[in-house]
């Protein structure tokens, strides 16, 4: 470690050069984590706050809960307990009273006697008490409690009472109602009561009906438009751009090797041992990357509190600390060409021999 110090000191430039390099791969690496998480939890948010386990819905609807309805005979059949609840889901639109704006939400339509509603998580305001009233998003910044919304094809005026944390489903903010209006909202017919059920145990949704389908937490998800797609997409860009470091690192390190042989096969002539060269070189590559990942996280902090609220960033230690260990162990693994060059100086070639 003392002779990278001394190098990099003297080195002051180059050095520099090197560590902006990574630093801004590192920062692209952590954004685009951040977004991909971000949208991820667009997509799941309320579904993770409802704790499900496991979803039942129509077979036709081909595991999409807002495609999905269940007759009130259905509902009535299954096997309803405490950890489990009907939920009514629909893509629909708000607009205020006077018609003077509107915007997509997915409206949720819940019974109040169940463990959803139950468990929801206030951010301001209360939970409604009559059919009447909702609960919105809190990401619905423009809505103030007290204000009179409609809500898709029901012409019944709805007063906002309480605002929600982590009400959001597929990307848009929700509003959460009683489920005695989902069927109205939704513009379908009474006979249909819900769009499925949701558990807070795994597997404990099989039931004998050729016609409903079981789903778990993961199929669920996946099964949402666009989710699998789009997780993958940013997760072969993560990985690519990790591969893409890493080949930048060892060509940095090789680089940087093969312009120090001269003065590195004198060392040897003097007696340094390989190992101490090897580890200085392996010190030199694991400094330079520390500060680097360092660098560019702090970047991405600073950024994040300049991007619009509209842009869908979520930070989270567990994929900070995996991406900078994952940046952090390529990169060394990029020091292993440079290193099997060193240990290959025959100290001969200092002396002329």
């Amino acid at each position: 470690m003392f002779l990278a110090l001394k190098e990099m000191g003297y080195e002051k430039l180059r050095y520099s050069l090197i560590v902006i390099v990574i630093s801004l791969i590192s920062f692209l690496i952590f954004i685009l984590s951040a977004l991909a998480l971000g949208l991820a939890n667009g997509n799941t948010a309320a579904i993770d706050s409802w704790e499900t386990k496991s979803a039942l819905m129509n077979k036709d609807s081909n595991g999409n809960m807002g495609q999905s309805l269940l007759t009130k005979e259905q509902v009535d059949s299954l096997n309803h307990n405490r950890d489990t609840a009907v939920v009514g889901v629909t893509p629909t639109n708000i607009k205020y009273n006077d018609g003077s704006e509107s915007q997509s939400v997915q409206f949720i339509g819940l019974q109040p006697s169940q463990y959803i509603f139950k468990n929801l998580v206030l951010s301001s305001g209360t939970k409604p008490i009559n059919s009447d009233q909702v609960m919105v998003s809190d990401k619905l910044t423009t809505l103030k409690l007290g204000t009179k919304i409609k809500i898709g094809l029901d012409n019944k005026v709805y007063t906002i009472v309480g605002k929600v944390r982590n009400a959001q489903y597929n990307m848009a903010s929700v509003v959460y109602g009683d489920i005695r209006n989902w069927f109205t909202i939704k513009g379908v017919g009474e006979n249909y009561s819900a769009s499925g059920f949701i558990s807070k145990r795994t597997n404990a949704l099989n039931v004998k009906d050729s016609t409903l389908v079981s789903y778990s937490k993961k199929e669920y998800l996946n099964k949402l438009p666009g989710y699998a797609a789009q997780n993958n997409t940013f997760l072969f860009m993560i990985i690519f751009l990790v591969l893409i470091s890493l080949v930048i690192i060892t060509i940095f390190l090789y680089i940087l090797t093969i312009q120090k042989l001269p003065s590195l096969s004198v060392l040897r002539a003097q007696g340094i041992p390989s190992a101490y060269l090897i580890k200085n070189t392996f010190s030199e590559a694991a400094l330079i990357l520390s500060i680097s990942i360092s660098l560019g996280l702090l970047v991405t902090v600073l950024i994040s509190f300049v991007i619009p609220s509209t842009v869908p960033m979520y930070f989270d230690i567990g994929l900070i600390t995996g991406v900078a260990s994952g940046i952090l162990v390529t990169g060394l693994i990029g020091a292993i060409i440079p290193m099997r060059i060193i240990s290959k100086i025959d100290p001969v070639t200092a002396i002329g021999g």
